[in-house]
């Protein structure tokens, strides 16, 4: 398995005083000097941590972007012209603190097919965040994704309170049922120190993406040391 760092949350608290720092181009360039796959960052409709110039600097960088987005005409003309490594759909509701359950691929299906065309004719990866529900799976696979994310966030709620196995089977599950269509499979959400050693369990998983874990760790030991002891436990 390989690594995604979400630096989301930097930007968060950068925003809190609206001022430069911290800055999110240094936490990159400290993430980027781990072995990791690619740097998770979610432009909001909002913009309510992540800015349009941060995806730019980042990108200058050299880094792989892993651009999570709602599809929204707005944010795929952001993401055509900015051609990151891969996008990830997802669901987006303005009143949430974060995201909340996975994307309902089945009931748009003709829409979410038509929408991810530009981006794999540039050569951008298409992931689709969601449950692992096999009917939202199935839809995945009929619009053309090349990966899915799957939703752990029910996982790592239930976890917390002892008793997760029926949220982990149905990962397990829905990972096996993705990989039979030919889809690639991700997770994330939720995700942490406590519980990432289970994902070693969902056989062909390709990538974690995790970030506010990290980051809230990286707060007492430094981001450095906070993204190491991560990748330590997803490899």
């Amino acid at each position: 398995m390989k690594l995604g760092v979400n630096i989301d949350h930097i930007a968060t608290l950068r925003n809190a005083r609206g001022g430069v720092e911290p800055s999110i181009v240094e936490a990159a360039k400290i993430a980027l000097s781990e072995d990791i796959l690619a740097l998770t960052m979610h432009l909001r409709e909002d913009r309510r941590h992540i800015k349009d110039d941060d995806l730019y600097n980042v990108k200058k960088l050299g880094a792989k972007i892993n651009l999570e987005m709602a599809c929204t005409k707005e944010i795929q003309e952001i993401a055509l012209d900015l051609v990151p490594y891969s996008v990830c759909l997802v669901p987006e509701r303005r009143q949430e603190v974060t995201t909340e359950g996975g994307l309902d691929v089945s009931s748009q299906k003709e829409f979410i097919k038509e929408y991810i065309k530009p981006f794999k004719q540039k050569g951008i990866l298409v992931s689709l965040f969601i449950d692992a529900d096999i009917e939202q799976i199935e839809a995945a696979s009929y619009v053309g994704a090349d990966y899915i994310e799957l939703h752990t966030g029910s996982f790592a709620n239930a976890f917390l309170k002892g008793d997760y196995k029926t949220e982990f089977d149905k990962l397990k599950t829905g990972a096996k049922h993705a990989q039979s269509l030919g889809l690639k499979v991700n997770a994330g959400h939720g995700l942490n120190y406590e519980n990432v050693y289970l994902m070693h369990e969902i056989d062909g998983l390709c990538e974690l993406n995790i970030g506010h874990s990290i980051i809230s760790r990286a707060v007492f030991d430094g981001l450095k040391t906070a993204i190491a002891e991560m990748l330590k436990l997803v490899k």
